[in-house]
Order: structure tokens, then sequence, then C-alpha cells
């Protein structure tokens, strides 16, 4: 796929996919204000590039799940005045039906942020005839198309496949870094190769773990898909989170890992509760003896220490989903850990996206000394699946 670097964009239009789907709250004004702004920051380095280069910037983006329907609080409204601050230039907000007139107006550097692409139900069509007749409306912007939502690229849609097809396009620096990332991952790991995972459901991450049990050298599972993995191996987990229709499955990833001669490892303690709640009733117990009436909510101190351990002499660490419930302080203990032991490794370490990446930044763990963490949790879980995402594979198609 081309990169910014093959694109003489001076003096042209340029249309960016980005991934601006932010998560917001209600400020004490009543506004709705930005938490956590690491996907708007994400995108600068392109949008620099481009600016510096003399471009006009139309960004297209989506933010929560609109479902082709207006919905106010989901306006891309405090994105448009952050994004703003960040470039220290007006950063202009409009529907697309006003956008032609405003694009024809722009100087180069100017940008314009196109309201919530999701508010047209024609982004997200099974219907190929729709997605086509909003991509024209985009192209129709533009001379030339910029991919860099990577949060994005594992969907088929209007603004992420059907435009790449109808103009000039290339990879954004975020989205050229993450496939660089990943593929060099997927073809050549330094070594040993680490995964850990997380999360509440092995369902989620059946695909992942079939494709790597073939590929890492250690596999360490927690969250609460390992009470699954628990069960599968004949122990009670009273309470805990249990897909019982997934024992089976789970029993065949662990006869597969102890004969492809794979270290896959579940938690040996837990710290318990008897609710659901930051102010439950704790206790610490081993993997053995999880009483009924009590749900495991975290990995224990002494798998704290074992992961820790598996995790300082690796080559590659690809870390995806929480060890516990993180949101709340007796129960983060787990990912804090696991998220220490990385930041103290010398190997190569990506954090892949989604929840990992939030706890990082509300733990407070600092995240230069990770070597990358993705900005797409669906996109860099399918790509350790092994798919081909849509979003990528366009961006090789012959003009």
């Amino acid at each position: 796929m081309k990169s910014l670097d093959d694109l003489d964009v001076a003096g042209l239009t340029v249309l960016i996919r980005a991934d601006f789907n932010v998560p917001l709250a209600d400020g004490p004004d009543g506004t709705r204000v930005i938490t956590d702004d690491g996907r708007i920051v994400a995108a600068l380095p392109t949008l620099e590039h481009l600016r510096g280069k003399g471009a006009r910037v139309v960004i297209a983006a989506h933010l929560g799940r609109a479902k082709g329907e207006r919905v106010p609080e989901l306006s891309l409204a405090p994105v448009a005045a952050r994004l703003g601050e960040l470039l220290g230039t007006p950063v202009s907000l409009a529907d697309l039906a006003d956008a032609p007139a405003l694009v024809a107006g722009m100087a180069p550097g100017d940008v314009l942020l196109v309201e919530n692409i999701r508010f047209d139900a024609r982004e997200t069509s099974k219907v190929a005839e729709e997605r086509q007749a909003l991509a024209a409306e985009l192209a129709a912007l533009a001379d030339v198309y910029v991919s860099d939502g990577f949060g994005v690229v594992h969907r088929n849609q209007a603004s992420v496949t059907d435009v790449a097809r109808l103009l000039p396009n290339a990879a954004g620096r975020l989205v050229h870094k993450e496939a660089s990332v990943f593929g060099s991952i997927m073809a050549e790991p330094a070594r040993p190769f680490v995964v850990v995972l997380g999360g509440s459901k092995v369902s989620d991450k059946l695909g992942v773990i079939g494709n790597l049990i073939t590929r890492v050298d250690r596999l360490l599972i927690g969250g609460g898909m390992a009470y699954t993995f628990l069960a599968a191996q004949g122990l009670g987990v009273g309470d805990s989170l249990l897909e019982a229709d997934q024992i089976d499955t789970v029993r065949g990833f662990i006869e597969e890992a102890a004969q492809r001669g794979v270290e896959l490892l579940v938690p040996v303690d837990f710290v318990i509760a008897d609710r659901f709640a930051a102010d439950a009733a704790t206790e610490i117990v081993s993997a053995d003896a999880i009483p009924d009436g009590w749900m495991g909510l975290d990995i224990g101190p002494q798998t704290r220490e074992l992961f820790a351990s598996k995790i300082a002499d690796a080559g590659t660490v690809v870390w995806n989903g929480p060890m516990g419930v993180f949101e709340m302080e007796p129960f983060a203990g787990g990912t804090l850990a696991v998220a220490r032991a990385m930041a103290d490794s010398d190997a190569l370490t990506v954090i892949g996206g989604g929840d990992s990446a939030a706890a990082v930044r509300i733990l407070d763990v600092d995240d230069t000394k990770f070597t990358h963490i993705s900005t797409g949790g669906g996109a860099s879980l399918e790509f350790l699946e092994g798919k081909t995402l849509p979003g990528l594979a366009v961006l090789e198609e012959e003009a």
C-alpha cells in the first residue's frame, strides 16, 4: 500500500477517514466532554503532515453507534473543538450536505470535519449500491483519499472501503504504523513470543486463540475468560463468569497447546468477591478453591508474579484484554501488574487497543514504555486472528 510520502498533495483536497470514536461523559454544565482524547492525538501526525504540505483537509469519522439516525449526544462537535485545540487552528464541523460549499472556500491548511458519518445509514449498509452512493458523495469532496482510522479497517463500509476505490489513495501515518507492527509480529516475532489474553468472554477470542496457538511460545489467560479454562480442567468456579458451551472448545485448545509445546498458563489464584461491587467483601483463594456464591473478579498475587515472570524474558509481548474488573479499585491489581511487567520489559511490547489501552491510561502507567498501543481493539483482534482486513486490502488493490 502507498504511504503519505508517495503522495504529492500540495494544493489538493484530501479526504481522510479517521477514527474519532472517543469516550464521552456529561460535563458539569450539561455539555458532552471527551474523557480520553488518545484517538484524536493519534491522528495528528497525518493531519499535520498534510497541512504542512499545503493540502486542504476534510475528515470523515464516526462516534458511537448512531445506526443511521441523527443522535445529538453523538455529535462530533466536542471532537472538532478538541482537534482545533491540538492543531492550533479552527476546525469547522458540517453536515455532509453542506460540505461541498465549505470545501470550495477552503484555503491550504484548512480543516473541515464532516459530522458523524454514521448518522447516514448508507455508511454501514449491507447493500453495496447504497454504500457506493455515499462514497461517491464523499469522493466528490476531494482529490485524494487517506485511510487513517485503524479502528475501522476491519469494516466494509462506505468511508472505509468504497471511497478508497474512487480516489488515489494511501495509508496515513497511523494505519501504516499499525499494519507494520502487527504484520511484523505475525510474520517474524522476536522470541519467546508471549500473548496475554483477558477480557470477559472466551467466545470473543476463539479465532485469536486458534490462530495464535500455532505461532506463540506462551499464552497467558486471565480475565473473565479464565474461568471457562478452569472449568475445562474440571475445577469449580463458583458464581464466576462461565461460558459452559465453550468448555469443550477450550479443552481442545489446552490439548493442542500441550501437543505443540506451547505454555498455556491460567491463573493459580484469584481475588474473589461475594458480589459484583467495588465495596464487596473480598478474599484471595487458590484456583481450586472458589466457593459457591463467590465470583472471581481479578487474578491473584501469585498469578501476577507468575505472569510477570513469563513476560520478563520475552522477545515479543502482545496483550489484549484486562485481567480483572480494573474499573473497580479492589480488582485492578492484576491488570496493573501485567501493564507494569510489560512496561519494564525489554521486549517489543504491543497493547491491542480496546480495554487494555484504556486500562493503561486509567491506571496511570507511562504509555511511552510500550512499543505500540493500538487504537483499534477489534481490528487488532482480527489481525491476530489472521483475517484479511477490508480497509487494508482495498489500499493494495490495483487502481
